[in-house]
């Protein structure tokens, strides 16, 4: 700990000098001269808003029938410029304003043009904004314009649909809960997933305490003004950035006036409304209120959805100070029926595994953000934040402990246990013939206690987490003629409460639904003469202390250096509130942790023409382990992942090394294009290993892994067309050898069916990340009223989880199953038709082609025959342990759907 803090000592005293110098530049005055102009080049009468990121000035205008606007006896400091109209995209840039008057000519482009936003926050609180040609690494933004236009659901569905490098694992197959994945690294909403991406909203981390999991559901989308996918293992942006940073912006009252309200409707029983109301006065005061309700039937059965959403921020902006107050909430009810086996996906597309899988969130949070200019060239920021997330789950799965058991003939003990319930009339022998659907042995093994856990065919899980999570952060930021820096610290703290139980049951014969029976994996029953106790009822707290500072610095015209670095101090406590177990079968989860580490970044963009900017970088971030891996981390207590938490020994925090490197085009033109190479190193990474003593596993630390590849992107505007396009080549791989568990794997260690190990080796592809994404748009308007919007996303093959060595063969047998995802193209629709200044028709139809594809594949064992018979212990006996069948388990992509509703704007 004592060099992190050195190193960073060192470096926040020569940011400090550095910006200290610039205070002493002379206070002036200046002018800015906004000139808009429409396609055609003819002047045109436009709105729009000047702001300073630094606060003090925020001026909305409206040109006159030249297209001419002055802002005069404007302090010397960056704004940014936004100019709107209705039909037409907004534009956004940054004006550097020193004594001289600057005058910008702005020309607006049709609406079916993408919303331009040329600036970026460098940091998580506004304040710190950046021209897109001055940060050292290729931000892709979007806008709200972008939500609507697209029709996409949620914010996860548009980063799906148009930026560079993401794709979508649907591995809980819900619309509101998917995977995202950028470069290779993950924003998830399930436990267990390895998080590599932070979320902010409004400068608010989204990241969950507990696994640092992202709920999508809970970011309202209506409410979205601005996002912002930033790359690479940015240390500004906190824990957890090893791939990326999403930060969003949201709407308030000045830049969204108005209301509008939508209603829509259409496949799977989709029904949807949205409303939105934004307005200001003369007294500083700006306020918006957003809300949202969404419910669904599903595509598949038993897969309905209800999301309700609502937001609100209350805005003053009063000489050179502005506060904010915002207010969320949420109350979802979501039921994701995950992934299903091939065979019967093959019989029906629609079909799920096991029902249910029900997650249901509620969430209020507040935000209060404060600025304020002392001067034209330090400017104060900060905001105090309150989260209270809810999470309870339920869900009903098949028991794969039972798949190898014998299941249909009753012992002595079975027969007595069920006579002296008063059952009668049970079959004492049989077979897979006679009881397609066994559980009489479960019902009997309950009775006795003994060992339902491998008896029974099924179990229900359930799961509370309850989590508060609040905070402070401040920075200051000096603005000065050709420096630029900002310091900032921060504080989070979190309390969380995580239970888990586990119910005993038998699969019924509608091979869907779980009977739960009077048995539970509390202690009270046994495996092997062992007690089984899966219950988890952990409480931590977790503290997170940091500092933070960047300098850039422009170096004439064509040059900006960018240095920044940020120190983060993490402790976890864990208390477990479970009476200590006498027998050892159930370990303690107590503990404390600290992780500290100071994580730098440099880099410089150099722009040798008008046309060209070339940029270069470095960075470093980290991620501490979360509960649920420091709860699994001893190879001496290994447990069956998401069903115990055991103690451990320490584990290290995750470093990630970024090198971002490319060229892309520089300032205005109707052509945008780039071109860009990146190499990510995570060191230390944390991976679910398999356990040598047993057939469980753990979390533990290895050597590397590596996610590096090329992206290339062109978007441009042919009359009344728009066109765009991206391509990543992506190469995620394993770069050090570890044994991992590999049951359902061909080419795993203890033979055909067996439950054995794999070896990974360095180069070997890392499951469901594939090499190959391709994202295509074409945008028509041929008239002022109507928009036509086609957009295609190709997603390579990708290797299914358990197959990590690459090397699983089906053999039509044991292995059924390619072992991958196959490649998907996807072709979307979209269409919008203005009827008059207030009132819009619009229809979207996804997989117009009604393509069936797969976003996520995974090996795991299978109790059914290909004739989808359940068969317990389906193959003879090798040296006393009983092969299974395993096979290949997709997560099937949503066919052909069409919805269409009605927008009122007033």
């Amino acid at each position: 700990m004592g060099s992190c803090v050195k190193r960073a000592v060192v470096f926040y005293s020569l940011a400090l000098l550095g910006a200290t110098a610039g205070l002493w530049a002379q206070r002036a005055t200046g002018q800015i001269r906004v000139e808009v102009k429409d396609p055609s080049g003819a002047a045109m009468e436009a709105s729009g808003r000047l702001r300073s990121p630094a606060g003090g000035v925020d001026r909305t205008f409206q040109t006159d029938a030249q297209g001419v606007y002055t802002f005069p006896s404007l302090p010397p400091r960056r704004y940014r410029l936004e100019v709107s109209k209705p039909g037409f995209a907004t534009q956004s840039l940054m004006i550097d304003l020193q004594s001289a008057p600057v005058t910008r000519t702005v020309t607006m482009a049709l609406a079916a043009q993408a919303s331009r936003i040329d600036v970026v926050a460098a940091t998580p609180l506004p304040g710190t904004d950046l021209a897109l040609n001055e940060v050292p690494a290729p931000v892709q933004t979007a806008s709200a314009r972008n939500l609507e236009q697209t029709g996409a659901l949620d914010l996860a569905d548009l980063l799906n649909k148009r930026l560079s490098g993401v794709h979508i694992n649907e591995n809980q197959e819900n619309p509101y809960q998917p995977d995202v994945s950028y470069r290779g690294y993950s924003a998830s909403p399930l436990l267990g997933t390895p998080e590599g991406i932070s979320v902010y909203m409004d400068g608010v981390r989204q990241n969950q305490p507990f696994g640092d999991i992202v709920a999508w559901d809970l970011i309202p989308k209506i409410a979205i003004s601005e996002v912002a996918l930033i790359p690479g293992s940015n240390p500004l942006f906190g824990l957890n950035t090893l791939g990326g940073t999403i930060s969003i912006a949201t709407k308030d009252g000045n830049s969204a006036p108005g209301t509008t309200l939508s209603v829509s409707g259409g496949s799977f029983g989709r029904r949807a409304g949205e409303f939105e109301h934004g307005g200001s006065n003369s007294k500083g005061l700006n306020w918006y209120l957003a809300g949202n309700l969404f419910r669904e039937d599903g595509w598949r059965p038993f897969s309905p959805s209800e999301v309700r959403q609502a937001f609100a921020k209350l805005g003053w902006i009063h000489g050179q100070t502005s506060a904010a107050l915002s207010v969320g909430y949420a109350d979802n009810w979501l039921a994701g029926n995950g992934l299903q086996d091939t065979r019967f996906l093959a019989r029906h597309y629609s079909s799920v595994y096991t029902i249910p899988d029900i997650t249901w969130n509620r969430s209020p949070s507040l935000n209060l953000s404060l600025r304020h200019s002392a001067t034209s060239n330090l400017t104060f920021s900060g905001n105090a934040y309150f989260r209270y997330i809810r999470a309870d789950t339920t869900n009903g799965d098949i028991n794969n402990d039972s798949f190898d058991q014998s299941l249909y003939n009753l012992s002595a003990a079975d027969i007595a246990a069920l006579t002296a319930a008063g059952y009668r009339g049970f079959p004492t022998t049989g077979n897979a013939t006679t009881q397609p659907f066994p559980f009489w042995r479960c019902i009997a093994q309950g009775l006795e206690k003994d060992e339902p856990s491998e008896k029974c065919t099924g179990h229900i899980n359930n799961t509370f987490n309850k989590q508060n999570n609040y905070g402070l952060s401040g920075q200051a930021s000096w603005l000065v003629s050709h420096n630029r820096v900002t310091m900032g610290a921060g504080w989070d703290r979190s309390s969380l409460a995580f239970q888990q139980g586990s119910q005993f049951g038998y699969l019924n014969s509608d091979r869907l639904t779980v009977t739960p029976i009077n048995a539970f994996a509390d202690g009270s029953t046994t495996q092997d003469g062992v007690p089984v106790d899966t219950r988890v009822s952990l409480h931590g707290h977790i503290n997170t202390f940091s500092l933070y500072a960047s300098d850039t610095l422009t170096i004439g015209k064509a040059w900006v250096l960018t240095f920044s670095g940020r120190y983060n101090r993490t402790s976890i406590e864990n208390a477990d509130r479970l009476p200590v177990d006498p027998t050892g079968a159930r370990g303690s989860l107590n503990g404390q942790y600290v992780f500290d580490r100071f994580n730098p970044a440099a880099g410089f963009t150099y722009s040798p023409s008008r046309f060209a900017n070339v940029y270069f970088s470095y960075s470093e971030a980290s991620r501490a382990p979360t509960a649920i891996e420091l709860g699994c981390a001893d190879p001496n207590e290994p447990c069956n992942l998401p069903n115990a938490l055991v103690s451990d020994p320490p584990l290290k925090q995750v470093v990630t090394r970024t090198f971002e490197a490319g060229i892309r085009q520089a300032g205005e033109g109707k052509l945008r294009w780039s071109a860009g190479w990146f190499r990510a190193a995570n060191h230390d990474d944390l991976l679910f290993v398999a356990s040598q003593q047993t057939g469980f596993g753990y979390f533990a630390n290895f050597g590397q892994t590596r996610r590096q590849g090329a992206e290339v992107s062109l978007s441009g505007q042919i009359k009344h067309f728009t066109l765009g396009g991206n391509y990543t080549f992506l190469n995620a791989t394993y770069a050090s050898s570890q044994t991992v568990g590999g049951g359902s794997n061909s080419a795993n260690d203890a033979g055909l069916g067996l439950a054995g190990n794999v070896t990974v080796q360095p180069g070997d592809f890392i499951p469901q990340i594939p090499r190959n994404i391709l994202k295509a748009y074409v945008d028509f308007q041929p008239t002022s009223k109507v928009l036509i919007d086609l957009d295609f996303v190709a997603v390579g093959r990708s290797f299914a989880r358990g197959n990590e060595n690459n090397l699983d063969q089906p053999d039509g047998v044991y292995y059924l199953g390619p072992g991958f995802s196959p490649g998907y193209g996807v072709l979307n629709l979209g269409a919008h038709y203005q009827v008059q200044k207030r009132v819009q028709l619009f229809v979207q139809v996804n997989n117009v082609l009604d393509h069936r594809y797969y976003t996520a594949a995974q090996l795991a064992p299978s109790p059914y025959d290909n004739s989808g018979n359940f068969i317990a212990r389906p193959f003879p006996a090798v040296n006393g342990d009983f092969p299974i069948r395993t096979t290949t388990f997709f997560a099937p992509g949503a066919p052909i759907g069409a919805w269409g509703g009605i927008r009122f704007r007033f």
